[in-house]
C-alpha cells in the first residue's frame, strides 16, 4: 500500500480548498495523473499523484480545506494501473468563458460590454473609442498576493520563550501569527498566556502600528429581511486580508494626469496585424509594459521596496511587472519578467500566453510572484480616474482608465485628441510628490511620442 499526500505547492503556499476530485475509490491511478483541483491563495491548480496503482480510499471531499502533507489517497501500488479514462477527468473549473477573453483579460466577463478596444487584447477598434472592451482588467487594490505559510510547529523555542507559562498549542499559535510570546501579558494564574491573550496582543499591534480598528461584529441582518450567507473563497479571503493590511500600513498618495495617445493609437492600428501574426495582440497594456519598463530604469526608486525593520530600501536591479486581471475565481496578478529587455511584440505574445493559462486554470503560483511594479487597466470598463492600492511590498502602481476624445487647445485652436487618464499611487515613505509627478509626466510623454517605442526592440 502507498499513501499520497498534498505535496509542496510553491513558496508560501500552505494549502487550499478542494474544488473538484478527479478520481474515486476503485479507479486505476497512474503516476503523475491529476487527482484533484486545488484552489490556493493565488490560483486553481491540478495536483498530480506521486504514486500509481488502484485507489483503495479517498480521504478528502470537495469543499474540504487541506494542507501540505495531508493524506489524500491510499493506493494499492501492487496492482497495475490502467490508463485513466478521459471522461473521468472533469474540465478545469476555470476553463469556460462567456465572452471573448483577451491577453489582458484572461477571465470570464461578468457582463456584456462594447466592442473590443485597443487597450485590451482584441482586434483594433475605432480610434475614438480605444478603451471600450469586454475587459476584466481590474484594480490591483484587490489583487491577491501569496499568503505566508505558518511557521513550523516543531521550531525550537528560545530560552526566554521557554520560560513563559503557556501551553504548547498556545506557543504554536503565537508562532503562526508571528507574535513574540515573551511580549504577551498573560491573564491566567501565575501570568499563564492563553490563546485569547495572543489574539489580543496581535490585535493591539495592528491597531497601534497601522491605525487599523479591529472589525466589529455585524448585526443580525435577517431581522430586516431575507439574507444569504456565502463563505469566502480562498482567493477572496486572502485578497481581503492583503488589502486591509496594505491600506493600514502603507501611506498612499495618488497622482493623476492625462496622456495624449492620438498618434500612439494610429501606430497601434498600423502594427496590430504584425503582432497578431506573431501570436499576440497589440494592446495599450502591452505598450504600457514597455513604457513602464523604461520608466523604472529612469526612476529606480519606483522599483524598490522599503525594509522598515532594518531602516533600509531594497533597490531591485530586475524589472518584473505585474498586470492585474480578474477571473471567475477572483483577482490574479501574473508577472511578466524582465520587461525592460523585451520589445512590444514579445510582451504582447506573453500576455496572450498568460490569457490561455488563466482561462484553463494553469497559471502557477510562481508566475504571480516577484513583481516590482503593477499595472491596472480599467479602460475597457469605463471611468475616468481611480486610486489603486499598492501591491506591497512594491511601492507604486499605475492605473489606466478609459481614453476619450477631447478638444485640446494647441496654442492656436482646439483639436480633437484622444486622451487617456492615468492614476499613479505611490508609497509616500519612499517616494516624494515631486518625484511622483516627474515619473508620471515621463510616462505620459512616452505615450505621446510613439516613435520612441520600437516594435522591433
Amino acid at each position: 500500500m502507498a499513501d499520497f499526500v498534498i505535496p509542496e505547492l510553491g513558496e508560501n503556499v500552505a494549502g487550499g480548498d478542494v474544488v473538484r476530485l478527479l478520481v474515486k475509490a476503485g479507479d486505476a491511478l497512474k503516476k503523475d495523473q491529476p487527482v484533484l483541483e486545488l484552489e490556493t491563495d493565488k490560483a486553481t491548480i491540478e495536483v498530480p499523484s506521486s504514486v500509481g496503482g488502484v485507489i483503495k480510499d479517498v480521504k478528502v471531499k470537495q469543499g474540504d480545506k487541506v494542507k501540505v502533507g495531508q493524506l489524500v489517497l491510499t493506493v494499492d501500488d501492487s496492482a497495475t494501473a490502467a490508463p485513466a479514462k478521459s471522461a473521468d477527468k472533469p474540465a478545469a473549473a476555470s476553463a469556460s468563458a462567456a465572452g471573448a477573453a483577451t491577453a489582458d483579460t484572461p477571465a470570464v466577463p461578468v457582463a456584456p460590454s462594447a466592442a473590443p478596444a485597443p487597450n485590451e487584447a482584441n482586434a483594433p477598434n475605432a480610434p475614438n473609442a480605444p478603451n471600450v472592451a469586454p475587459s476584466k482588467v481590474v484594480d490591483i487594490s484587490r489583487g491577491a498576493a501569496p499568503r505566508p505559510a505558518p511557521a513550523p510547529a516543531a521550531a525550537p523555542a528560545s530560552s526566554a520563550a521557554a520560560q513563559v507559562p503557556a501551553a504548547p498549542s498556545t506557543r504554536r499559535y503565537a508562532r503562526e501569527l508571528g507574535v513574540d510570546i515573551t511580549a504577551v501579558e498573560g491573564s491566567g494564574p501565575g501570568g499563564r498566556v492563553s490563546m485569547d491573550d495572543v489574539k489580543g496582543h496581535a490585535r493591539s499591534i495592528i491597531t497601534s502600528g497601522g491605525g487599523r480598528v479591529a472589525s466589529q461584529p455585524l448585526p443580525d441582518f435577517s431581522q430586516w429581511g431575507e439574507v444569504e450567507v456565502q463563505p469566502m473563497r480562498t482567493i477572496r479571503r486572502i485578497t481581503a486580508e492583503r488589502m486591509a493590511s496594505t491600506w493600514a500600513t502603507v501611506p498612499h498618495v495618488t497622482q493623476c494626469d492625462k496622456a495624449d495617445i492620438t498618434e500612439l493609437e494610429k501606430l497601434r492600428q498600423k502594427y496590430a496585424k504584425k503582432v497578431e501574426a506573431a501570436g499576440g495582440k497589440l494592446t495599450i497594456t502591452a505598450i504600457a509594459l514597455k513604457v513602464i519598463g523604461a520608466a523604472l530604469k529612469t526612476f529606480p526608486q519606483f522599483n524598490s521596496s522599503i525594509d522598515v525593520r532594518n531602516d533600509a530600501i531594497v533597490m531591485k536591479k530586475y524589472v518584473h511587472v505585474g498586470v492585474a486581471v480578474d477571473t471567475d475565481r477572483g483577482l490574479l496578478v501574473p508577472v511578466l519578467r524582465d520587461v525592460d529587455r523585451k520589445n512590444i511584440v514579445q510582451l504582447s505574445v506573453e500576455l496572450a500566453e498568460f490569457a490561455a493559462k488563466t482561462k484553463s486554470g494553469k497559471l502557477a503560483p510562481a508566475e504571480m510572484q516577484g513583481g516590482s511594479f503593477t499595472i491596472s487597466n480599467l479602460g475597457g470598463i469605463g471611468g475616468t480616474y481611480f486610486t489603486p492600492i499598492i501591491n506591497a511590498p512594491e511601492v507604486a502602481i499605475l492605473g489606466m482608465s478609459r481614453s476619450v476624445t477631447e478638444p485640446v487647445w494647441t496654442g492656436e485652436s482646439f483639436e480633437p485628441r484622444l486622451m487617456m487618464p492615468l492614476s499613479l499611487s505611490y508609497d509616500h515613505r519612499v517616494i516624494d510628490g515631486a518625484d511622483a509627478i516627474r515619473f508620471l509626466r515621463w510616462v505620459c510623454e512616452a505615450f505621446e511620442q510613439p516613435f520612441l517605442l520600437s516594435l522591433e526592440g
